[in-house]
């Protein structure tokens, strides 16, 4: 396969994957879940993220992040939800491409650190912007609800990661899994 058609096939994967987050963001939006913590969600555009991390580089996967964080932000969001969506997907994006360098840890594991690391990101953002150190008190609920919503996007991400092919070779050949 020529340089070109690796570019071309990358070009693809990217863009199918930046529409498939913008989906499951728009589809998120459209069927709010009251999970009794303000602000709260899933997270489920988030698993485009994790699948992407194990067959792109990490630099596509932050174009593919911040593509969806800018359109979900000013489609269906606000100025103040884009700020805490790039603050909790620069924080998660970061920690997820460091935890997957570490051996044995599952896509559970970089996921769920990813969970974690996204409310870490956006409370640090709510104190900045609110100038109240007095959010941190929130941040044991978002840490388990962290935990808690990257082990789910995590289970998710390895059911897509068995069955999904990257040129012609499944993934699961490797030990990503």
């Amino acid at each position: 396969m020529s340089l070109q058609d690796k570019t071309v096939r990358k070009v693809a994967y990217c863009a199918m994957l930046a529409a498939v987050a913008m989906i499951f963001s728009y589809v998120e939006v459209l069927i709010p879940i009251d999970l009794g913590i303000p602000g709260a969600k899933l997270g489920i555009a988030n698993l485009v993220t994790v699948v992407g991390l194990y067959f792109l580089e990490p630099g596509e996967v932050l174009l593919i992040a911040a593509a969806r964080i800018f359109l979900s932000g000013f489609m269906f969001g606000s100025g103040m939800s884009l700020v805490y969506s790039l603050a909790g997907g620069a924080a998660s994006l970061a920690a997820m491409v460091l935890c997957k360098k570490i051996k044995g840890l599952s896509v559970i594991g970089v996921s769920m650190a990813g969970g974690i690391f996204h409310n870490a990101g956006q409370l640090v953002a709510a104190i900045l912007v609110v100038k109240d150190l007095r959010l941190s008190f929130y941040g044991p609920v978002l840490l388990l609800f962290g935990t808690l919503t990257g082990v789910l996007i995590g289970i998710a991400s390895k059911k897509v990661l068995l069955v999904v092919r990257v040129e012609g070779q499944k993934i699961t050949e490797n030990r990503w899994i």
